[in-house]
């Protein structure tokens, strides 16, 4: 069967790069990044999740990039950045930083958005002086800061340790995922996506999913699977939003309403009814409006300010 890393038709097909650029991190691994949109347009910077690559976010690029310059990274291990020996928040601060240095002038800001790991990514650089230099805003997507495995609720059990124990095991599986069958798409739509996502949703996300090395999805899991970032929030104080779908069993909307309590500039919490784990694909519209929101609130104005 094929293993296509992304589809290559409709609205998650992945649009075309105006330029593709290369940014070194602290550590010297080497990430993938895209630019779409006029050089000129406000920016934007898009941070995906664990097992994803830039793919994740087509609907995005394309919509944003007629009016935004759209800036999309493969995060290490993913999608066309190679394999790194460091797996840990700090490696995914690092590497975001890095982008936003090659990526965005001295000085100049961008809101950033980021799904899953992607949001633990902006979370995991919260404080640095790099970040502050660079960030106007934040959308935190279907993620969390802590107890990742022990409040997903990917195995039917009740809450406790053998329900903690089978979900660890279960998402750190060193097993690879093989081709994309009808099970294996019926496996992932349960796992990270509403009931009532329609196939070429589903297709998309499977398609991405499967194209992760199952190496980097392990080495990853482990990160996550120890991920506490709680004290990280306060450090993030750019106007922040959040959205969280509320049939995301791999981070249920607790953590997106845990985070709204705890940012310091939280700026709206946005909770889509019957959404998975996978919000920019299930729900391209309200993601990509909760940017479009955020840029023109704050953003705009930054960009002014700047202006002599």
């Amino acid at each position: 069967m094929s293993r296509l890393t992304h589809v290559i038709s409709g609205p998650y097909a992945p649009p075309a790069a105006r330029r593709e650029l290369v940014a070194a991190s602290a550590d010297g691994s080497r990430l993938h990044v895209e630019v779409h949109g006029e050089e000129d347009a406000p920016a934007v910077v898009l941070a995906h999740g664990w097992t994803c690559s830039t793919a994740f976010w087509a609907a995005q690029i394309r919509e944003l990039a007629t009016d935004h310059r759209v800036i999309a990274y493969d995060q290490r291990g993913h999608g066309r950045s190679p394999a790194a020996r460091a797996h840990s928040t700090t490696a995914l601060a690092d590497d975001l930083v890095a982008v936003l240095g090659a990526a965005l002038a001295p000085g100049e800001r961008a809101v950033l958005a980021g799904h899953s790991m992607g949001g633990m990514t902006i979370m995991a650089a919260a404080g640095r002086p790099e970040f502050a230099e660079h960030t106007a805003a934040a959308l935190l997507c279907s993620t969390g800061s802590s107890g990742l495995v022990a409040q997903a609720l990917v195995v039917p059990l009740r809450a406790g340790r053998a329900r903690t124990r089978i979900t660890g095991a279960v998402l750190g599986s060193r097993a690879p995922l093989g081709p994309v069958t009808p099970i294996a798409r019926t496996v992932l739509k349960y796992a990270t996506m509403g009931p009532g996502s329609a196939p070429d949703r589903v297709e998309a996300c499977a398609r991405i999913v499967h194209a992760c090395p199952s190496a980097v999805r392990h080495a990853w899991s482990e990160v996550l699977a120890g991920l506490d970032l709680d004290a990280n929030l306060a450090a993030l104080n750019v106007p922040t939003a959040v959205i969280g779908g509320t049939s995301d069993r791999l981070t249920p909307v607790a953590h997106a309403r845990a985070l709204a309590a705890a940012l310091p500039h939280c700026v709206g919490l946005t909770e889509l009814t019957g959404m998975g784990h996978m919000t920019p694909i299930e729900a391209p519209e309200a993601v990509t409006g909760a940017v479009r929101e955020l840029t023109a609130r704050y953003l705009d104005t930054t960009q002014k300010e700047k202006t002599p």
